[in-house]
């Protein structure tokens, strides 16, 4: 028998083709389909990608928070007793609860026309960067773990760490400002970075999870810091009863903005431009370094790394020191930038769980974590201006947070809301190859 005659002999092999749901029956006779339209290729991946998955949790959250609000406004509640006679009423009284809710809480955090001149009227954004700052840096620390593969939820105590190690360098040396304010952060990214990497050390030598080991160091933390703060000479202020630190020097302090251009009374200090600039090393090093491929690779399969030359071992102990030290920039910005007055056991202030929410919605990557520490800023700044303004209970900006967690960690709920196709909705068709089969005559 001839070339000719051998199917697929002396062929080019075909393309895959990309299509669009293809039918079952149209896949298995693998039948050729013409490529779908460049406008629905784009679409569909903009439907299908994390960042509009992210952006429509948020939507479905702020919903439900909606509900939660009209659910517990008296007004409403008033109005809904005579919702037969007067439907009108009920309608109006949602509406007016609601808005006025999410009014306050764009007033509390972004922009309030009500303060006057615009230095005041922009005061609410520049509270929303102060609340942001420790959750973005501290956010960047727990993404940098989920990256390589780890939970590292010990964040709470290597800020209390951190915290303590830049509040004693705050006030037992005298250094000019430039310096005073080096050695302190430094210290406190030091402290943070030792305290994680305890975990790491011991889970590359014994196997132990980080989960357990950084869930105990929290408590190792807290209650070591607790007792330094009672203790005369250690870290509790002199002549006082109260477990409180002293307050930190002049020349520790990072300078707020009100500081640089004299006008106004904004809190935002230093420490937001230095979570900036950890946003962008940590983009670099994941990114576009050699030891960011490290990491990556140990996250995606640490037994093909260790096959490919990687020490797992190092890159987990690495990584925590790492993550550490960027959850010690957080505990910096507590005590040198919004705490200065002297920290009590409480200056982590649930930061350290916050940014496990923070770097889940941030899908771990650093611009993520930065938008999404904004968020959660605006939150923050914006829940007490609710709560003040409309006596809506700060409790429902926490369901929202929550309510955005749990959509977050199930994408195809997201998806079923809204009806988006799957990731994996595009099929590639890739026609059996044709065998020659050996043909015997007799």
């Amino acid at each position: 028998m001839s070339d000719e005659q051998i199917p697929g002999k002396g062929q080019e092999p075909e393309q895959a083709v990309e299509v669009e749901q293809v039918p079952a029956e149209q896949r298995a006779s693998g039948a050729d389909v013409p490529p779908p339209p460049a406008a629905n290729r784009i679409l569909r991946e903009i439907a299908s990608s994390s960042w509009l998955l992210s952006l429509l949790a948020i939507v479905i959250a702020l919903v439900i928070g909606s509900i939660l609000i009209a659910w517990t406004d008296p007004a409403v509640q008033k109005a809904a007793g005579y919702f037969f006679s007067r439907p009108a009423d009920t309608f109006k009284a949602i509406w007016e609860a609601i808005a006025g809710a999410y009014t306050s809480l764009f007033q509390g955090a972004i922009y309030n026309p009500k303060r006057g001149d615009f230095i005041n009227a922009i005061k609410p954004l520049t509270e929303t960067l102060t609340f942001a700052t420790p959750l973005i840096a501290a956010g960047l620390g727990v993404a940098l773990t989920f990256r390589v593969g780890m939970f590292n939820i010990g964040g709470r105590g290597q800020i209390l760490i951190a915290a303590a190690a830049a509040g004693w360098v705050s006030w037992s040396f005298e250094l000019p400002p430039f310096l005073h304010i080096l050695f302190a952060t430094l210290a406190a990214l030091i402290g943070g970075a030792v305290w994680a990497g305890i975990a790491g050390v011991l889970k590359a030598r014994t196997g132990a999870h980080e989960v357990i080991l950084t869930i105990m160091l929290n408590y190792v933390a807290y209650y070591l810091i607790s007792y330094l703060l009672k203790t005369p000479g250690a870290l509790q202020a002199p002549g006082s009863n109260t477990p409180k630190s002293p307050p930190a020097l002049e020349s520790a302090i990072f300078p707020t903005l009100s500081d640089l251009i004299g006008v106004g009374s904004y809190r935002v200090n230093l420490g937001f431009i230095l979570a900036i600039l950890a946003t962008v090393w940590l983009w670099y090093l994941l990114n576009r370094s050699s030891m960011g491929f490290r990491f990556r690779a140990v996250g995606e399969n640490p037994h093909a790394a260790r096959t490919a030359g990687i020490s797992v071992k190092s890159t987990y102990v690495l990584a925590m020191v790492l993550s550490g030290a960027l959850l010690g920039l957080a505990g910096a910005s507590q005590v040198l930038g919004t705490t200065t007055t002297g920290f009590a056991a409480g200056v982590d202030a649930g930061i350290g769980f916050d940014a496990i929410t923070v770097a889940l919605l941030g899908r771990s990557r650093p611009w993520g974590v930065f938008f999404s520490g904004l968020l959660f800023g605006a939150l923050k700044a914006g829940g007490y201006t609710m709560q003040a303004s409309e006596g809506i209970p700060i409790d429902i900006v926490l369901v929202v947070q929550s309510v955005i967690v749990l959509l977050i960690a199930a994408p195809p709920l997201v998806r079923a809301v809204f009806r988006l196709p799957s990731p994996d909705a595009t099929a590639t068709v890739r026609p059996a190859k044709a065998t020659a089969k050996k043909v015997v005559t007799k």
